[in-house]
């Protein structure tokens, strides 16, 4: 762990932001600190911030500040793409003023709406895509008709789809009238316009879809079309959740 010429911890901790060089002497004094999944408590300890995996409270440390993450509201209209061909709107009118290469984290269809990470950690991006790791999404989904318990029973139990079964993880009617109905849906598969293939087999058409989670980073009250920095420990909350 200890590397000879690398960069005292409590100076690479202050550098990443989690305050000033004496607060984060006290974090590695009281065993708040990890590097390489061993406990720190010794102030002298030097690390290579650019090999060395550091956790404090259990939550990744992004030490490489060429790395970052926003969060995104999709407006209605935009392909899932940062440059389309065909000129429709994209994502990349929403991040011009940055001049990091970043790309998009899963995908929205034209017609929905709602949250997208937009990123340029590649092994981030990759686990947030990769099966193994479930990271779960909620959607808001409005439909046209009214909610019926055999709808929530089909959605939760699986339909069969033309590329194969799918189900809801969870499932909750928000509010509903005779002739539309609110529900929120979580579910971790991210097939391409899974949530709208689905309620249309129940025989619920999609009016409008809105994506307001995926994993821990909600989208709050961010405005369509407005982008934001994830947090420290939203940023940390993510990796934790792929294992990172």
């Amino acid at each position: 762990m200890h590397v000879p010429d690398g960069v005292r911890l409590q100076k690479v901790l202050a550098g990443a932001g989690l305050g000033s060089r004496r607060a984060c002497e006290d974090l590695i004094a009281r065993g708040r600190v990890e590097v390489d999944g061993q406990v720190v408590r010794e102030l002298g300890v030097r690390i290579d911030p650019n090999r060395a995996v550091v956790h404090v409270d259990g939550l990744r440390v992004q030490l490489d500040s060429s790395l970052v993450t926003l969060a995104l509201n999709k407006p209605v209209g935009v392909v899932s793409t940062m440059h389309d061909p065909e000129g429709r709107p994209s994502l990349d009118q929403y991040v011009a003023n940055r001049t990091e290469r970043l790309f998009h984290v899963g995908r929205l269809d034209a017609e929905s709406e709602g949250l997208l990470l937009l990123t340029n950690d590649g092994e981030l991006a990759h686990r947030l895509a990769h099966p193994r790791y479930e990271v779960t999404k909620t959607y808001l989904v409005e439909v046209a008709g009214r909610v019926k318990p055999a709808h929530g029973k089909s959605l939760l139990g699986g339909v069969e789809l033309e590329d194969g079964p799918a189900r809801l993880d969870e499932y909750r009617i928000v509010d509903q009238t005779p002739n539309q109905a609110l529900v929120e849906v979580q579910l971790h598969e991210g097939r391409n316009r899974i949530v709208r293939r689905m309620f249309d087999e129940v025989g619920l058409p999609v009016t409008r879809l809105v994506r307001t989670r995926i994993g821990p980073i909600r989208l709050g009250d961010l405005r369509p079309g407005r982008t934001r920095v994830l947090g420290r420990t939203e940023l940390g909350t993510l990796m934790k959740a792929v294992e990172l």
